[in-house]
């Protein structure tokens, strides 16, 4: 394992000098994925960006191995260092390894995984989830400091001693309000008064901000830091978003009770709306109710990525089935037999991924086939109706009228951006693969055992 001379010839470059790979500065030994639907449990690594990257056992004894010997790092006899490490790696693995073959192990799967540095001593690419259907046009705008802060303020309704009584007084609401009052009414009433919608567009903003505060208290309630809130635009709709990576750290129930948090603090704040109601009985309060209530059954849809797919995700114990679709289409309608991706999978998460996969990607497909087709439809009825609200809010020449106009117009531009998002995203990813068709496959063995876990 010779790094050979430095001399060139006929103008070559020098061969790279040898040095004994690192674990990246700030990354963490996380350890086993918890209650995961894989054969063999994988080990995570949490990188210093936040976020965790899954890898085989095989590759985390080889980071392991490599950040208990990191003190030899630096020691000009590279290759006794590569030996000592090779031999832990053998005695966890159980099977002999060679200082060669950690040498191509790291450099071929846990460098470009951003996890350590190559063998010659050059740092990793920094790695960042890419998944399908992701929230990917964002910006962080809360710390975080500041939602561990929130999260922590609120953690407390997350024990069983809040938790029964928050939804025993939920039911009681529900049940109340829309069986003894009139829901329609009161929608008809808030439409025709600027007052009323002003109302109803900031309850409706602050129930998706508690939404995610839920979110971060249940990473606080289970033992994890949650990461920076911010606000992004998904497919077609503004959406707010928590960073909760952290709690692939927890066991099956804590990453559930994350998901649900969310649902579970918007109805709490239903609670809070129906109170409120008693109190004044003013109309646009059942209004903002019912839109907290379409924000709940929305949340929990199983399609897209929203809190419903990830409480899918987290019963099957994978990060993310949407890279299942493929591999369970072609072996359901093309007869083929499961390919790697499948055989990793425990027999019951392959029977529910595939179930998820038959039943929710056809209804997928349906959602995004609307959105596309509707596009023209969409463009029209935005410019005709931001034309109209300014028309009357002109003539009007009442200032809050224009205030409630300025705020719709926010809404009806908000999903074409997402719409132009969209394009310019898969018409990015077109040109990618027409790139790669052109220039060929790269070699099989320099692609990554494994990947980062999608952000939640």
């Amino acid at each position: 394992m010779s790094t050979g001379p430095t001399s060139t010839v006929d103008g070559a470059e020098p061969p790279a000098v040898l040095t004994l790979p690192t674990l990246v500065d700030g990354a963490e030994l996380v350890g086993e994925f918890k209650n995961s639907g894989y054969r063999e449990p994988p080990q995570l690594v949490s990188l210093p960006n936040r976020q965790l990257v899954r890898l085989p056992p095989l590759l985390f004894h080889v980071v392991k191995a490599l950040h208990e010997h990191r003190h030899l790092a630096g020691t000009t006899d590279v290759e006794t260092a590569l030996d000592r490490v090779a031999e832990a790696v053998s005695r966890e693995a159980g099977a002999r390894l060679t200082g060669e073959q950690i040498v191509y192990l790291v450099d071929r799967k846990l460098a470009p995984l951003g996890v350590t540095t190559f063998s010659d001593g050059t740092a990793p690419p920094i790695v960042k989830a890419n998944p399908f259907l992701a929230l990917k046009f964002k910006v962080a705008v809360i710390p975080e400091s500041v939602s561990s802060l929130l999260g922590g303020m609120f953690a407390w309704l997350l024990s069983p001693f809040a938790v029964i009584p928050v939804i025993a007084a939920l039911i009681l609401s529900e049940v109340w309000v829309f069986t003894s009052q009139s829901v329609v009414d009161a929608l008809r009433d808030s439409i025709l008064n600027p007052v009323g919608i002003l109302v109803v567009m900031g309850l409706g903003v602050l129930s998706v901000a508690f939404h995610e505060v839920g979110h971060a208290a249940a990473c606080r309630y289970g033992g994890v830091k949650p990461g920076v809130m911010g606000f992004g635009i998904y497919l077609v709709w503004p959406a707010f978003y928590t960073d909760i990576t952290e709690s692939y750290r927890l066991g099956r129930g804590g990453r559930l009770r994350t998901d649900l948090a969310g649902v579970y603090f918007n109805g709490v704040f239903i609670i809070a709306l129906t109170l409120l109601y008693v109190q004044t009985g003013y109309q646009p309060l059942l209004v903002a109710l019912l839109y907290v209530n379409l924000e709940i059954l929305q949340q929990l849809l199983p399609t897209l990525r929203f809190d419903g797919y990830y409480i899918i995700s987290d019963l099957a114990g994978i990060p993310d089935l949407f890279k299942y679709i493929k591999p369970i289409l072609s072996r359901t309608l093309l007869r083929r037999p499961p390919d790697a991706l499948l055989r990793d999978l425990k027999r019951w998460p392959q029977v529910f991924v595939a179930f998820w996969v038959l039943t929710v990607f056809p209804v997928m497909i349906l959602q995004l086939g609307i959105i596309a087709t509707q596009v023209p439809e969409l463009l029209q009825l935005a410019w005709g109706k931001v034309r109209t609200l300014f028309e009357d809010a002109m003539a009007g020449g009442d200032p809050l009228v224009m205030i409630v106009a300025v705020l719709q117009t926010l809404l009806i531009v908000l999903p074409v951006v997402g719409l132009v998002l969209i394009v310019y995203s898969f018409g990015r990813r077109l040109l990618r693969w027409a790139i790669r068709s052109v220039r060929g496959p790269a070699p099989a063995d320099r692609g990554p055992a494994t990947g980062p876990v999608p952000d939640a």
